[in-house]
């Protein structure tokens, strides 16, 4: 079964290219995003690597967390789910008629 991890405290020159060579020394790597800012394209610093193997994953977390990678210490965790979001932003009035 698959497994998604978080990693943060990236370098803004890792590339998800870098990532997936990295956490690939411990297993399949089925996807890689690296989070990246919607107005300039760089990244913000953290990414979601997805593993096949729950114990390649487990393998990557133990020894990639703390390492140091072009210069940054990172912080390699089981990602959490997403949390559910309300919605909001434009459109949404409250206590008025339209």
């Amino acid at each position: 079964m698959a497994k998604k991890l978080y990693v943060g405290n990236l370098s803004y020159s890792t590339t998800e290219a870098n990532l997936s060579e990295l956490f690939g020394a411990f297993g399949e790597v089925t996807s890689v995003t690296l989070i990246t800012d919607r107005m300039s394209g760089r990244s913000k610093g953290f990414a979601f690597v997805e593993m096949a193997e729950q114990d390649a994953a487990q393998k990557a977390i133990d020894q990639l967390n703390g390492k140091e990678v072009d210069g940054r210490a990172l912080k390699v965790a089981e990602a959490r789910p997403k949390e559910e979001t309300r919605g909001g932003g434009r459109g949404e009035r409250r206590g008025s008629r339209w």
